[in-house]
């Protein structure tokens, strides 16, 4: 392997064939259509999260990709607010940039464009980065017009890929536990909606009908309160206000605290998740979780939620959400969780929710929302049946975690010429 001090230090410019950043304004959003791609659809790990899209109509996708459409391969960045994320863009994606992302067209004649992706990720290009930062008043950026000039140290093309084989290697398990992830919470849903939407569960044949307040039950089943089925209104929980938590409190290691962001799906996503010295979570012990809690989203974006498994009981319901303890006796948690996610329910949610420009659930309100109880061995069947997809993917996300680490130590190593490999 050539000697890390013999890679070529060259301008970022020389890299690519162009260089464009996003719009300075917002369109208006559309329930469907192109993707208008924004910081938050980009991990701090370097992919693209379509889990909460903004979506722009055809007539304004027309306008908002004047200048430049991304296509795959593709190198999107964000250069204002929150800075040093990176990805690549997919095949079939179909979208445009947003406000504070900027794009690379890679050259493919000079640099292979996903060893320059991972550079991104490299110490060395951290402290160009920071070298480079404008700390503002109220956000931090990165100079579009002199980010021409920054330096990246390249080896030759064929080392270029062996190392971006490496890396791309993990990335590519990562992404096929994603789409199992996706395909297990698919499986969740459909089976949800089977019985508790459109009632075809064992029996429903002979079941009639009669009225309530969310519709027509199923004969014999119920209605009650969230409150009432967690034991009261303390069951629902608001998570530690900010006074409660500093900056100061947070660290490296320790115990997680969970925020609105690292809900997805069934999950809790820890690869960006904060946390606290245990010093400091002994402090906040009426926020501690336990297994069978749901920890629910209460600002902003309403409504994402996980289910808390064993191995996530000690972790701390954080600020921005609500920590929702079923009572066993009155309810099965998991068809709680389901119910919760259902798209009618988060409508009724949603609705009440106060503030227009961050809206937000107190306990109170949530306490107070109806709830559709069907036959208690109804839901323990759904939870027999649904209940090894959740545990799947805790396995899957598990792994998951585990390739991050591994690509992560191997990173820094190859793109710093430490890592043994042939020569070219």
């Amino acid at each position: 392997m050539k000697a890390y001090s013999e890679w070529n230090v060259l301008p970022i410019s020389e890299l690519y064939e162009a260089l464009y950043d996003g719009p300075h304004a917002t369109p208006k959003t559309s329930d469907v259509g192109p993707v208008f791609l924004g910081i938050k659809n980009v991990t701090n790990d370097g992919h693209l999260d379509f889990s909460d899209v903004r979506h722009i109509s055809e007539d304004d996708f027309v306008k908002w990709t004047r200048r430049v459409e991304p296509r795959p391969g593709d190198i999107v960045f964000t250069y204002e607010a929150t800075l040093n994320r990176y990805a690549m863009i997919p095949p079939r994606f179909r979208g445009c940039l947003g406000r504070r992302m900027a794009l690379i067209r890679t050259n493919a004649q000079k640099v292979d464009g996903k060893f320059l992706f991972y550079y991104f990720f490299s110490p060395a290009w951290r402290e160009v980065i920071a070298n480079n930062m404008i700390s503002g008043a109220t956000v931090d950026r990165i100079p579009l017009v002199q980010f021409s000039k920054f330096p990246v140290r390249v080896p030759s093309l064929g080392l270029q890929r062996k190392i971006a084989e490496i890396l791309s290697a993990y990335d590519d398990l990562i992404e096929s536990s994603q789409r199992r992830i996706r395909i297990l919470e698919t499986m969740a849903r459909s089976l949800y909606r089977e019985c508790f939407v459109d009632f075809r569960f064992p029996g429903h044949e002979k079941a009639r009908r009669a009225p309530s307040v969310l519709g027509e039950n199923p004969e014999g089943w119920e209605l009650a309160t969230l409150g009432i089925l967690c034991g009261g209104k303390s069951g629902v929980q608001t998570g530690p206000f900010g006074s409660q938590l500093h900056e100061s409190d947070y660290s490296e290691t320790g115990v997680p605290v969970v925020m609105p962001k690292d809900l997805i799906g069934f999950r809790v996503r820890t690869d960006s998740i904060a946390r606290v010295s245990e010093s400091t979570a002994s402090k906040l012990a009426r926020h501690r979780m336990q297994a069978g809690d749901i920890v629910y989203g209460r600002r902003g974006d309403i409504g994402r939620r996980a289910f808390i498994t064993e191995g996530q009981a000690g972790w701390l319901c954080g600020t921005g959400c609500l920590r929702i303890r079923p009572d066993p006796g009155a309810i099965n948690g998991w068809y709680l969780f389901n119910y919760l996610g259902q798209e009618d329910v988060l409508g009724v949610i949603a609705g009440r929710a106060q503030g227009v420009t961050m809206p937000n659930l107190n306990t109170g309100v949530m306490a107070s929302l109806p709830i559709r109880l069907p036959p208690r061995s109804l839901q323990e069947d759904f939870a027999r049946l649904s209940l090894p997809f959740a545990a799947a993917s805790e396995m899957l996300t598990t792994q998951m975690d585990i390739l991050r680490k591994l690509r992560d130590l191997q990173l820094p190593r190859l793109l710093s010429g430490q890592a043994s490999l042939p020569s070219d």
